[in-house]
């Protein structure tokens, strides 16, 4: 039997980051997270990219451009939707994930989800590194595990 896991091995590695704006306050400390996993796992500051988009509907057309120039070996999507008292919330964070999944299935380069979908400000504050951690810093360690796994089962998946 042969098992394939990746390790969280950053060095020699590039990445891709598409941070929201919308709710900068959140999304800023997002990023914050994932850029400090990404060095303490051996990435080099030179080897990472972030791309800036106006709200999360965006986020999934920009990762697609990332990935189709070949730089990246794994992608990380930051974003913050925050349920407001129209239905829009559920439009938004429900076609940003799913656009994201199809930027990873569609394109083969790992996507790490770091879209926080939350009922509250306070709820996205807490997953932005207070009580909840950081899902910036948790999309980003999973970003380096794919990106190596990816690379321990080869190319040949491809095929």
């Amino acid at each position: 039997m042969t098992e394939y896991q990746g390790n969280l091995r950053a060095d020699d590695r590039t990445f891709g980051i598409v941070v929201s704006r919308f709710n900068d306050l959140i999304t800023r400390r997002l990023l914050e997270g994932a850029h400090d996993a990404l060095l303490r796992h051996g990435a080099a500051d030179e080897d990472i990219e972030v791309a800036w988009v106006p709200g999360a509907w965006e986020i999934p057309v920009a990762l697609r451009r990332l990935a189709k120039t070949g730089r990246f070996d794994a992608l990380i999507a930051l974003g913050a939707v925050i349920r407001g008292a129209t239905p829009h919330f559920d439009f938004v964070s429900g076609q940003a994930s799913a656009g994201i999944q199809t930027v990873a299935t569609e394109t083969g380069i790992p996507v790490a989800m770091g879209l926080l979908t939350t009922d509250t400000v306070e709820q996205a504050v807490e997953r932005a590194g207070s009580k909840a951690g950081n899902k910036g810093w948790e999309a980003a360690v999973s970003a380096v595990e794919m990106a190596d796994l990816m690379e321990r089962i080869g190319n040949d998946a491809d095929r």
